[in-house]
């Protein structure tokens, strides 16, 4: 009872919303939208007992209600039920929710309605879209600026505010005569139109194609685009236009009535009626002339209608009219002067007057000259009458081109740009010919001349200049030259380097106007090992053109300094050892540094002094002190001990150190001593170096003995077995496949062999057969492997068989830190303390050889205690049989 009235006080009136959540559309059934007990808090105060009496359910107002989109449990959770998709829920609404009765029950009572609103939370998943992909507007060239033509508006399916909100963009060209204008209607959507923002000219253009993007405000947002296509319609605004404003045309007077005197023609920019010419005699033209000629209005074609008076030459005029089909009509006038004259031909004199002349026949220009450019006045002379004295002149050339400006009269002009670094001289032939009969031609030739101009650019011959150069020499010491072109000549091709410094670093270099570098000073590779700059190239020319490039030098190390003791950093430096029988026998590390490069600075040590009774011994990689021997009693007392460490450079430099040594020995030690110095006594460290030698001799005989053993019984089983079927291939490759099962492959190194050549070997032993197909034949291939070092253990041998037989073996040797190919090489060392964290290395070049595949790799050996190390890099499984 003390519950219900908890509640009844607890919950606010069902008219309220009590609580809001957020859900997104598209979201999975099931979604947990939020735990309506936890966030009303209907549970505090109210035992655990109590807990499961209290219950929920949704309740279902109507046959409208929307029950089945959500789901609450009995314990108050709410979910989804189904897919909720905000754009069928809320059509054209930019709030999408929806309200939740949910009944509070305790036991079976029931308590309360909570109202829980759920806002629906809209995704961009709708591109705004237009109704066609493409709309086609018609202007006239006569519309004024401000006409205007509406478009259809995109439609965006989404609620959300932002992911329903669509903004639009124009897409033209800068010359396009459009603009895109965007207003709202009174219901909130968009109001698009063309609007014409310049007077159009169908001949200029007559269409444009446009695009409206429709962008959403979404996130990412999404578009779509509305193609445009813009005709413009034509205007009679273009009167047709003749060719020449005057004609002249020679004919005999024995021409034939059906042959055309001349056709005229005239064009007009217009379209359809507005672009249709038809001629007429002006009424300038005498009634006397029209007697004798007559006019296709059609063509334009002039005919000779009556028999021309012979025996002297005369003259006639005549003025036609072209005349388009709009409204009103436009004209246009042209003059035909028809001389007649009796037969007579000459061939036709060429003149040519050069604009800029070195000589006779020969004009210059500069190879900057614009395409277009006027160079020649050519004038053509023919006194004949008629065709005879009609010329028509023609120039083939790929840079030139003739072109007409008068009666008989041409220029010369440039159609194609020059480049003296190309050609520096073209030569050029026109020919004029008449028409005649027979045609009379004549030729006139020039040469044009080239000029230079500097409009080539320096260009380096690599983008990128590396060079060398070893610390410690002279100034004006060569490192290297820097190659440059330039082909243009005279002062554009002279040319002179610099260097482009910064104000704030000085470089030790110089550079001479031909482009070598020289050291200005001495380097030091300790200071910088590479400088890097640039060098700017430039030439004599008005204005100078120039280029840069890169340059990378690298100071190679000479051994300049000597090595030094880091530790200890006092000479001499005083250490107390107190020595006990449990001690380990390692005293301290001396550890030592060198700034040359790792070449020159790979470091040993060594005593020199000091140590008579040889209780001393020091790791000449590692520096690692400690006593090599047992300690007795009366070793006790004072040693000075003299170190020395060299680096490995040319000359060796090296430096030196003195510890002073206070050596004190536990009474314990003393009766140790006396039981060694009995007569039966056997030193512990030989006792296990003989015990350690025996275990090994055990293993190899036994490995000897089992591998015997498979071997004879593969011998019997070979011999037992049939014949191999060469023509089945399925069962060669099975018998083969079995017979490496069966193989053993062994690996052996001699001990003898501890210095300058790689000993160890396998012997791979392999089934083929041979040319007879009924025996089987055991070959055996020695092939030379590294010899495994001290921190390696054999990993696995893997065999294969290729189809001839032969049997591939790869040995892989496994260490901690990486996989290596031991292989002993002499004057090859290396170091390393792990404590330290430093490590000196020598490296040097060595070329590995795979038997079987004859394929090179660069290796890279360094030295671990008493082996040499080969680096060996990923390479496929079948190429790690390696000779070194």
């Amino acid at each position: 009872m003390f519950v219900t009235l908890w509640l009844a006080l607890f919950l606010p009136p069902c008219l309220a919303v009590h609580l809001t959540y957020y859900v997104e559309e598209r979201k999975h059934v099931g979604t947990y939208i939020g735990d309506i007990a936890a966030d009303k808090q209907l549970l505090d105060g109210i035992s655990l007992l109590d807990n499961d009496l209290v219950t929920f359910s949704l309740l279902r107002m109507s046959k409208f209600s929307i029950v089945s989109l959500f789901n609450v449990s009995k314990t108050g959770k709410l979910y989804t039920s189904q897919n909720i998709d905000a754009e069928s829920l809320c059509k054209y609404n930019t709030e999408c929710s929806r309200i939740l009765h949910v009944a509070v029950h305790k036991d079976e009572t029931f308590v309360d309605v909570l109202k829980i609103k759920v806002f629906i939370q809209d995704i961009n998943d709708n591109t705004p879209e237009f109704p066609v992909r493409q709309v086609n507007l018609t202007f006239s060239e006569g519309d004024r600026k401000g006409m205007s033509h509406s478009l259809p508006n995109a439609i965006d399916k989404d609620v959300g505010i932002e992911n329903s909100q669509i903004s639009y963009e124009f897409q033209k060209r800068l010359d396009t005569p459009f603009t895109l204008s965007v207003s709202k209607r009174v219901d909130g959507t968009a109001k698009l139109e063309i609007v014409l923002a310049v007077e159009l000219d169908r001949e200029v253009k007559d269409s444009y194609s446009l695009q409206v993007i429709a962008k959403d405000g979404g996130f990412p947002p999404k578009q779509s685009t509305l193609n445009v296509k813009i005709t413009v319609t034509d205007v009679n605004d273009n009167p047709p236009v003749f060719l020449k404003n005057e004609y002249h045309v020679f004919i005999e007077n024995t021409n034939l009535r059906n042959k055309p005197v001349i056709i005229l023609s005239a064009k007009d920019l217009d379209i359809h009626e507005n672009g249709q010419v038809l001629y007429y005699f002006s009424s300038q033209t005498s009634e006397a002339t029209r007697s004798y000629f007559k006019l296709n209005k059609h063509t334009g074609e002039i005919f000779q209608r009556e028999k021309l008076p012979s025996g002297h030459k005369e003259l006639f005029q005549l003025y036609v009219e072209a005349k388009d089909g709009g409204n009103p009509p436009l004209t246009h006038l042209a003059m035909v002067l028809i001389n007649i004259t009796n037969q007579q031909n000459n061939a036709p004199i060429i003149d040519v007057n050069f604009v800029s002349g070195l000589r006779e026949n020969t004009l210059s220009i500069s190879e900057n000259i614009k395409v277009g450019a006027f160079i020649a006045f050519v004038k053509v002379t023919d006194n004949d009458i008629g065709p005879n004295g009609r010329v028509n002149c023609d120039l083939q050339h790929d840079h030139f081109q003739l072109q007409n400006l008068d009666f008989k009269e041409y220029k010369v002009t440039l159609k194609k740009p020059v480049d003296r670094e190309i050609k520096d001289h073209y030569e050029i032939s026109i020919s004029c010919q008449d028409k005649g009969l027979p045609p009379l031609r004549t030729k006139r030739k020039f040469s044009v001349q080239i000029t230079d101009v500097n409009d080539v650019k320096p260009r380096f011959t690599k983008e990128n200049f590396r060079f060398l150069v070893y610390e410690n020499e002279k100034s004006n010491f060569p490192v290297g030259f820097i190659n440059a072109t330039d082909e243009d000549l005279g002062d554009g091709g002279q040319l002179t380097f610099f260097f482009l410094q910064n104000k704030n670093r000085i470089l030790p270099f110089q550079i001479t106007d031909t482009g070598f570098i020289l050291t200005s000073q001495p380097l030091d590779r300790e200071q910088q090992e590479i400088y890097k700059f640039e060098v700017f190239v430039r030439d004599n020319g008005r204005p100078s053109l120039n280029s840069t490039s890169n340059v990378i030098v690298e100071v190679v190390d000479e051994n300049d300094n000597a090595p030094y003791f880091t530790f200890p950093s006092i000479n001499p430096f005083s250490l107390d050892i107190h020595y006990h029988p449990q001690s380990k026998n390692d005293i301290t590390v001396l550890k030592a540094s060198d700034r040359d490069s790792p070449r020159n600075a790979f470091l040993k040590y060594e005593i020199t002094g000091g140590n008579d009774k040889q209780l001393f011994l020091i790791n000449p990689y590692t520096g690692m002190l400690s006593f090599s021997r047992a300690v007795y009693q009366n070793d006790a007392g004072s040693y000075d001990l003299k170190a020395v460490v060299k680096d490995s450079g040319t000359p060796v430099l090296s430096a030196t150190t003195t510890l002073s040594l206070t050596l004190s020995v536990s009474n314990k030690t003393s009766l140790s001593a006396q039981s060694r110095k009995s007569g039966n006594y056997i030193p512990l460290y030989l006792v296990a170096v003989i015990t350690f030698a025996a275990m090994i001799v055990l293993v190899v005989i036994l490995v000897s003995m089992i591998a015997c053993i498979i071997r004879y019984k593969n011998g019997r089983r070979v011999q037992r077995a049939t014949p191999i079927d060469q023509s089945n291939p399925e069962r060669s490759e099975i018998y083969h496949l079995v017979s490496q099962s069966n193989n053993l492959v062994s690996a052996s190194r001699s001990t003898n062999d501890t210095s300058g050549r790689c000993t160890p070997t396998i012997e791979s032993r392999s089934l083929y057969n041979s040319a007879d197909t009924n025996s089987l034949k055991i070959a055996t291939i020695a092939r030379r492997l590294p010899a495994p070092s001290q921190q390696m253990r054999i990993q696995e041998v893997v065999m294969r068989s290729d189809v001839r037989g032969i049997e591939e073996s790869s040995v892989g040797f496994h260490d901690t830190s990486s996989n290596i190919v031991s292989c002993q090489m002499d004057n090859t060392s290396y170091s390393s303390d792990a404590k330290a964290k430093h490590y000196e290395e020598i490296s040097e070049k060595y070329r590995c050889y795979d038997l079987l595949n004859v394929t090179a790799y660069e290796y890279k050996y360094v030295s671990i205690g008493i082996y040499s190390v080969c680096f060996v890099p990923s390479v496929p499984e079948r190429e790690t049989n390696l000779l070194c």
